[in-house]
């Protein structure tokens, strides 16, 4: 996960698609513009969508967010992940961390653990 500058909590890589954009390709962006990771589509695994409260925005205001699993093998397993200008840093984390999490990624760790992806 990354903690983006001045926020108290970590969130995974991520933004908005632009306009024309599908979630995957946002994806695969943030993740390039975050951590300097370098997939493609064939790369990634659907792992479903998150609707929960938005993280420091007004109450009622809710973020739904596609994931995605990248696969192992290829030029992703001898990389390394490098904080961006946009991120203060990058931490790996497991449901131990789920308090320093917004909502979306306390449900998101959840459904990792849950696929017996993390811990």
């Amino acid at each position: 996960m990354v903690r983006a500058r001045g926020r108290d909590v970590v969130y995974l890589p991520g933004g908005k698609a632009e306009p024309q954009e599908t979630d995957a390709e946002a994806a695969i962006r943030e993740a390039r513009e975050e951590t300097g990771l370098v997939f493609t589509e064939t790369d990634l695994e659907p792992f479903g969508t998150v609707l929960e409260p938005a993280h420091g925005q007004a109450p009622g205001t809710m973020v739904a967010m596609a994931l995605f699993l990248v696969r192992p093998g290829g030029a992703l397993d001898s990389a390394s992940p490098v904080a961006s200008a946009e991120v203060d840093e990058i931490e790996w984390v497991t449901s131990a961390d789920a308090r320093r999490c917004p909502p979306a990624g306390v449900e998101t760790l959840r459904r990792l653990v849950a696929a017996e992806r993390i811990d």
